[in-house]
């Protein structure tokens, strides 16, 4: 069983963040959600090709060739098609991938250990959780970029700075929220990786603007330059940062496509920001039998919830204002 060390607490302590090294195997912990995300690329080229967006499948390209191939084809970036949670608004036809080996990496119990270090033995899977695909943006012709020739947005270009708790519901201010950040690929400057500022998380919940394309973020002259760190990271490191860590992501430079999870946990019982979407006990020490740990039951929920959003307005997640003032 791993657990942080003194040093590596106070670190997190310190600094709202810390970087635990080699903490999953790649072989045996992420090679099979990569291997699963392989078929669910191979789904959307057979979708595309039988409604004559693409004019092939490209089964013969590996993932990254294929990506970007139908990416730049269909002028789309097709990132909900991939990922482990549901959008904001209308939900009726939003595809989501629940596969097994993802819900397998959220009740990782070596990932589940550290935080257990860190919020304790009573811990749920918050539902604010994704797949980051950060495709080469040099590859990606096809797709808008904006004034400054970068792919915005959360789903393939760089992050603005921002707060995981700014991106929940006020209810979940006080909720030991905890972000675990762990890529399914090598993640060095080149690729995009995370930057984080040091400490920010004593600074409280920051304003948070709203970008066009880019989601909400938090304006610079709020950020110290001087306590930015670049968490560069290779394949079996996770990251583990504050609710109020101020962090962003890099524009992905390289020839590779960056694959990354970003998951959320807090203590059980704590609310999660997002109440109309489903999460699980993931451990408890108190109870076990109260553990979720059926794939299927998992991946169910997120389609019940699908169905039912469908019937109905879903309100906004974000608190704050498109038109604020402070943000002109």
């Amino acid at each position: 069983m791993p657990h942080l060390t003194p040093s590596q607490l106070d670190h997190y302590r310190e600094n709202g963040y810390v970087l635990v090294e080699s903490l999953l195997d790649p072989a045996a912990d992420l090679d099979p959600v990569l291997a699963e995300y392989e078929k669910v690329l191979g789904e959307l080229a057979d979708e595309l090709f039988a409604k004559k967006k693409i004019a092939s499948t490209y089964a013969d390209l590996n993932f990254d060739q294929r990506l970007c191939q139908i990416y730049n084809e269909t002028g789309q970036v097709h990132a909900q098609h991939f990922d482990i949670s549901l959008p904001q608004g209308n939900t009726t036809d939003a595809p989501i991938a629940v596969i097994p080996s993802a819900f397998a990496a959220l009740r990782n119990e070596r990932l589940l250990d550290i935080i257990e270090d860190l919020i304790g033995p009573e811990i749920y899977s918050n539902p604010v959780q994704h797949i980051r695909i950060k495709p080469p943006e040099q590859y990606l012709p096809g797709i808008p970029k904006d004034h400054h020739g970068r792919i915005a947005g959360f789903a393939v270009g760089a992050t603005p700075w921002h707060q995981d708790n700014g991106v929940v519901l006020p209810e979940a201010d006080e909720t030991d929220m905890l972000t675990v950040w762990m890529p399914l690929t090598d993640a060095f400057r080149e690729h995009g990786c995370i930057e984080v500022v040091a400490g920010s998380h004593r600074d409280g919940l920051l304003h948070h603007c709203q970008g066009n394309g880019i989601g909400l973020f938090v304006q610079d002259k709020h950020l110290d330059p001087d306590r930015v760190v670049t968490a560069q990271m290779k394949r079996g490191d996770v990251l583990f940062m504050h609710r109020l860590t101020c962090h962003s992501s890099l524009p992905n430079v390289s020839d590779k496509v960056r694959i990354s999870f970003d998951l959320r946990y807090n203590p059980t019982g704590q609310p999660t920001g997002r109440p109309l979407f489903p999460g699980f006990v993931a451990r408890s020490r108190q109870d076990p039998t109260s553990e979720l740990r059926d794939a299927e039951a998992w991946a169910q929920s997120w389609y019940d919830t699908r169905e039912k959003l469908s019937r109905v307005d879903v309100p906004t997640f974000n608190r704050w204002p498109s038109n604020d003032p402070v943000c002109a």
